[in-house]
């Protein structure tokens, strides 16, 4: 179970490992959209031809107008995930101040780097004193949200330095003014953009790095010509002029939370933050809790750092939350 451990998502292993539990196994474990964006046919030729410059051009600028980007300061890519992991060979940061708890391969990618690692509740403390202070917003699990007043006075800090802000915005569709991307491109910042969590696309694999212009021709570089597939480009495109499904969705998810809140408080649960795709829970046994859950078809995350939390996804419909509730009430 190490996959589940690091991503949650490992559904074939979950039904390994518990194969007299009900199905269907409700998947609760990524923090990922469970009403996804409804995709359209694809045109038939995106499947036969390469990636079109106008393609990705158009793609590129249906995403930065619902983020509110320069389309400049933004390069596509297939998901943030690869971006995180190639970030440590475009800068050479000393010491990193990474944000903690948060999504853990931030701190795996820098670590086999080489450079010093930090990793603190408090890290724009460090402002001006690392070389690189990586953050989520909102963070991942406990849902923090730092304001964009508040990073721009560590991006300055930082500047002066001549050291790095990275912010990760993988749940940033939620709440757009938290968003520091109508800042991109600014020196010395640096935003990941994930596609899949609030499209509740993940297997489309889109994403975008924003930043300065020399760091985008850098991971260009890296990422090849046709590093985003056609069919990627056309769902995201048509996915970021929706605006009006956005705006309907944030309503929608933020009501599901709320009933997902009250569902885990009246199971006991104490709820420890979150956002509105996932709330963590604070419980005295996170394993057996665990447990419990598992061998009722219900696939929550859990983590190797803590023997009392669970990430909780939002259920998909109301069969699925009455499934949850019946579970926790065991």
């Amino acid at each position: 179970m190490k996959e589940d451990l690091l991503h949650g998502g490992a559904l074939d292993q979950m039904r390994a490992a518990f194969p007299d539990a009900p199905t269907p196994w409700i998947d609760l474990s990524t923090g990922i959209n469970p009403r996804p964006y409804p995709l359209t046919d694809i045109p038939p030729d995106m499947h036969n031809h390469l990636p079109m410059q106008s393609e990705q051009h158009a793609c590129r600028m249906a995403m930065a107008g619902a983020i509110g980007a320069a389309p400049d300061s933004l390069l596509l890519s297939p998901g943030s995930e690869l971006l995180i992991r190639l970030l440590p060979t475009l800068l050479s940061p000393q010491r990193v101040v990474i944000q903690s708890p948060t999504y853990g391969d931030h701190a795996r990618v820098w670590r086999a780097s080489t450079c010093e690692v930090i990793q603190t509740e408090d890290p724009l403390a460090e402002a001006g004193q690392a070389d690189a202070i990586i953050i989520c917003n909102p963070n991942n699990p406990d849902g923090r949200v730092f304001s964009s007043a508040e990073l721009e006075r560590v991006r300055l800090q930082q500047a002066a330095r001549g050291g790095w802000l990275i912010v990760d915005e993988a749940y940033a569709d939620l709440a757009p003014a938290i968003s520091l991307a109508p800042s991109g491109g600014t020196d010395n910042l640096v935003i990941l953009r994930s596609f899949g969590k609030f499209f509740g696309l993940a297997g489309v694999r889109l994403g975008a790095l924003i930043g300065p212009e020399q760091l985008l021709r850098s991971m260009s570089e890296r990422l090849g010509v046709w590093s985003v597939s056609g069919q990627a480009l056309a769902i995201g495109r048509r996915a970021y002029l929706d605006h009006a499904w956005q705006a309907e969705t944030r309503e929608r998810l933020s009501a599901a939370r709320a009933r997902l809140d009250i569902l885990l408080t009246d199971a006991g649960l104490n709820i420890a933050g979150g956002c509105d795709l996932f709330r963590l829970v604070h419980t005295p046994d996170a394993a057996t809790l665990w447990q419990q859950l598992a061998r009722e078809g219900i696939y929550v995350r859990r983590f190797d750092w803590s023997d009392c939390l669970l990430r909780i996804g939002l259920p998909p419909d109301e069969e699925a939350e009455r499934r949850l509730a019946d579970a926790l009430s065991l």
